[in-house]
Order: C-alpha cells, then sequence, then structure tokens
C-alpha cells in the first residue's frame, strides 16, 4: 500500500470515530505521539503559573475546543491540521472539500519575498528629497550597523536587515511625512519584538545624519514584501458547479460587502490554525485585510475561475507566523500542534495556512451555491441548539432528530423553536410515565 493509499484509509471515516479511536488513528499517521494522548487525556486546566509568565492580571483560561481537519495533501504531503476553535461545521466543511480537492485535483503553495517591514517616522520632514538621499546613500552603513547589534543573533541564523528604502506619504496639513522601511529577514521567528528594537537602535544614527526628529518605531503587519501563496486546481468539475463558482469568485472580488464576509470565511479556517499554533491571529488578520484593500477597494482574498472542466482558485496574502519565540514552544498545546503539523520552518508554517484558508473559501462557495447556509450550516448547528435547550441525556438525540425533520421541512430552525420542542417532548413523556 502507498503512502497516499494509507492516508486515504486512515482519514476514512474519521469523523464517525469515538475520541479514543480518533487518538489511535492519529497515532498511526503519526501525527500524536502516546504522550501527546495522555496529556490530552487528563483534561487539566494548565498551571496557571505558566500563564503568569504570558500576560497580567492571570485569573485562569478560557478554553476552546480543539480539532483537526483531514484528508489534506499539500504540496504532496499529508497533513492533519488542528484548529482550535468553537465554530460549527468549519472543520467538517474543511475535511469533506479537502476530500474533493485530494480525489480530482492538488494544493501547491510557494512563499514570494522573505522579508517583514520595519518602519521609521519622521512626521514632519523638513526636505523629503534630502533626507531620502541621505538615507540612500548610507543604506550600507546602516544595515551593517544594525547586522553588527540589535540583530546580531538573527544574522547568525541566516537573517538580518536585508534592505532600506524611503517612502513619502502626504499629510492633510500640506506637509510630507518621511517614512524609513527596514526589509528583515527574521528566519523562523515571528519577529515582532526584534524588529522594534532594530527599528529603535537606528533612530539616533538616522537623526545625526539626516539633521531630522523621528517619531515612531514601529514594525508594519502588512508585509507585502513577503507574501504566501496558495493554489487548488481541480480536475473534471461539473460545468454548472464550476460557473457557479466562478460568478461567486467575482462577487466577492466586485463587492465590499461581499468581499468582508467571503474574508471572513477564509479565516475561519485560517485562525484556528494560528491559535493552535500560538501565533498571532490579529496580526495576521490585519495584515490580509490591509493586502485586501491595496489597490484602493476591498475586495476578496481569494481568486476562482473555470474553464473547460478545470476549476483553479489562488490565495495571496502576507501571512507572517512563527514555530520559534513567543508562545509557540511554551504552550504545550501549542508546541504539540506544530508537531503534528510537521513544520520545520516558518515558511512551511504559512504555506499550510494558506492553503487551509482557500480550502475553507471553497467549501464555503460550494455549500452557499449548492445546499445553501441553512441546510449546509443550520444543520451542523443544530447540536449546539439542542445543548442550548436544555436537552440532557436520553433527550438529547430525540430532540436532535426533531430539529432535524424541522429543518428539513421549514427550511429554518431557531432557539426558541428547540425549548418549545424540547417542553413538548418532556410533557409527552411525563404523560406516558403516568
Amino acid at each position: 500500500m502507498s503512502l497516499n493509499d494509507k492516508a486515504e484509509t486512515l482519514f476514512k471515516g474519521f469523523s464517525k470515530l469515538n475520541r479514543k479511536e480518533r487518538f489511535a488513528r492519529l497515532v498511526e499517521m503519526g501525527a500524536l505521539t502516546q504522550n501527546d494522548i495522555e496529556n490530552m487525556q487528563t483534561d487539566r486546566t494548565l498551571s496557571c503559573d505558566l500563564a503568569e509568565k504570558f500576560i497580567e492580571n492571570v485569573i485562569g483560561y478560557y478554553q476552546l475546543p480543539l480539532g483537526v481537519a483531514t484528508n489534506f495533501n499539500i504540496d504532496g504531503m499529508d497533513k492533519v491540521i488542528p484548529m482550535a476553535v468553537e465554530e460549527t461545521s468549519i472543520i467538517a466543511a474543511l475535511s469533506k472539500t479537502a476530500k474533493w480537492i485530494r480525489q480530482y485535483g492538488h494544493i501547491t503553495t510557494e512563499v514570494i519575498g522573505n522579508t517583514l517591514i520595519g518602519q521609521i517616522q519622521i512626521a514632519k520632514v523638513k526636505n523629503f528629497d534630502t533626507v531620502k538621499n541621505t538615507i540612500l546613500l548610507n543604506k550600507d552603513y546602516l544595515i551593517e550597523l544594525a547586522n553588527k547589534n540589535p540583530a546580531s543573533s538573527m544574522v547568525k541564523r541566516g537573517g538580518g536587515v536585508r534592505d532600506i528604502s524611503v517612502r513619502r506619504v502626504a499629510r492633510d496639513d500640506k506637509n510630507d511625512m518621511a517614512v524609513i522601511h527596514l526589509y528583515i529577514d527574521t528566519c523562523d521567528a515571528m519577529g515582532a519584538n526584534t524588529i522594534i528594537q532594530i527599528c529603535e537602535f537606528l533612530k539616533d544614527p538616522i537623526e545625526q545624519l539626516t539633521d531630522e526628529i523621528v517619531t515612531m518605531c514601529i514594525l508594519s503587519n502588512l508585509n507585502d514584501s513577503k507574501l504566501t501563496k496558495a493554489t487548488v486546481t481541480i480536475h473534471n468539475v461539473e460545468k454548472d458547479l464550476g460557473e457557479k463558482i466562478h460568478e461567486a469568485s467575482i462577487f466577492a472580488e466586485c463587492d465590499p460587502y461581499r468581499a468582508a464576509t467571503a474574508n471572513k470565511g477564509v479565516l475561519n479556517g485560517i485562525d484556528p490554525i494560528l491559535i493552535a499554533t500560538g501565533n498571532d491571529w490579529r496580526a495576521v488578520e490585519a495584515g490580509m485585510h490591509a493586502y485586501a484593500v491595496r489597490d484602493g477597494q476591498y475586495r476578496s482574498i481569494t481568486r476562482w475561475r473555470y474553464e473547460d472542466g478545470d476549476l483553479i482558485g489562488e490565495l495571496i496574502a502576507p501571512i507572517t507566523v512563527g514555530i520559534v519565540g513567543g508562545v509557540t514552544r511554551l504552550h504545550p498545546t501549542a508546541a504539540m500542534c506544530l508537531r503534528m503539523l510537521g513544520t520545520e520552518s516558518a515558511n512551511d508554517l504559512s504555506r499550510i495556512i494558506a492553503a487551509v484558508g482557500l480550502v475553507q473559501n471553497l467549501g464555503a462557495l460550494r455549500a452557499l451555491i449548492t445546499l445553501g447556509f441553512t441546510e449546509g450550516h443550520m444543520k451542523l448547528h443544530i447540536n449546539n441548539l439542542t445543548l442550548s435547550a436544555g436537552a440532557m441525556g436520553d433527550e438529547i438525540p430525540v430532540l436532535k432528530k426533531r430539529l432535524e425533520d424541522w429543518l428539513a421541512f421549514h427550511k429554518q430552525v431557531t432557539l426558541s423553536k428547540a425549548v418549545e420542542i424540547l417542553n413538548e417532548l418532556r410533557a409527552t413523556l411525563k404523560i406516558s410515565s403516568e
């Protein structure tokens, strides 16, 4: 049996397994170890001593369900995707869509560029052209100075400051602002703190060279000097389905109101991996939204086209992540999730994240144009409604079945209806017991 066939066998029926059986499959896949399982089965709250090292005023932990999306094959490698998320249907839709791609197509990824951006601001520059020419004339000196000092450990790992540019930014008061960009290779770290330290270190040398006053040093989350690209190709797609997905994509590319919801759907796939691996999901979201409006109009971060039976989707976005530093290695669950993904570099992780975001987008589009929101999402949401209504024990499967029947007939279901049906069920059971 080939590795691909073995993976398909192990993925098969995964959602129908109980927790113990899922653990056994994940061990056989090499995604988890027995030690990981022992830690997961204890269901213990992490030590607040550890939490005290992460944030201030600690009182405990807020836990999210941790699940896995299956059926992924990215760049020829089978992957189990850990996801920390509370929303119904995300993992199910991802796994189903990844299976479709696995059977009829493929996922490829790449990283374009390798530097992140630090910004040094001169709020009101006296003479922009003079500042620009001075900085560019002394660029090599400033790069060498930074790489010998605050970036020295980064240089030892193969990174460091690579380039410098100067931008003119217009102000409403008719003054010019000068913004100096440092392009920094942070290797496998997200590198936010180090980037800021490098910018602050260069503040005095820049002021001395330019006779200007530096007003702020910060990193940018719009890292368009390092983009991650994912491409999904599916063959032999039925024409009606392909054309509808094509048109749904154009809707999100042209209309910012639709684009906002489409991009939220992409992030449904991206954020849970960022959270599971201890990465800064807020930074990635900010960068992606800023990139989505780069031409002056907010657009979908994905693009789908259908032609001659082939459906091709593409996602290009700044996805800045790390596999060292922060909580990625300190938090035991984050460390486990990184091992599960088999990532050897920050680029590996960003490529997986981009692929999952694109697949999530495809799953959402396919559901919306075929099943619709009600059948596609609300059917899975019935589990939450059943619990929210207060069903207990043997009531749960009975209420769930009645809500599914109600949804199928009426095409809608609400919490108030779930409570009403539960009360009717209890009344019936009480009468029969008497």
